[in-house]
């Protein structure tokens, strides 16, 4: 569980990212959990996108594979949704106390 104070500051560092996964109508499949999977190892933040033909909820869709995936859920806004998980391997970001 990550703090507020966390929370914020990943906040920041997602402000620029752009989304790396896109979500369409064919919803949540096995691809998206693999691509958001392999962005967690590489970067730890990932922004995920809900194109417009899907009818998804983002924050739900974000707490859903938060869960699935054991992340942690920073924010949605529009469509967009951004998740943080610490890499394993290549760990980049240093959070806050």
């Amino acid at each position: 569980m990550i703090t507020s104070k966390q929370r914020s500051f990943l906040r920041s560092l997602a402000h620029d990212l752009d989304p790396t996964v896109y979500i369409g109508k064919s919803g949540i499949t096995e691809n998206i959990i693999k691509e958001i999977e392999i962005g967690f190892e590489s970067r730890e933040l990932v922004k995920v996108k809900i194109q417009e033909g899907c009818e998804l909820q983002p924050k739900a869709v974000a707490n859903d594979i938060a869960d699935k995936l054991k992340a942690e859920f920073v924010q949605a806004i529009g469509r967009k949704f951004t998740l943080y998980r610490e890499s394993k391997e290549k760990k980049q970001i240093e959070l806050p106390r």
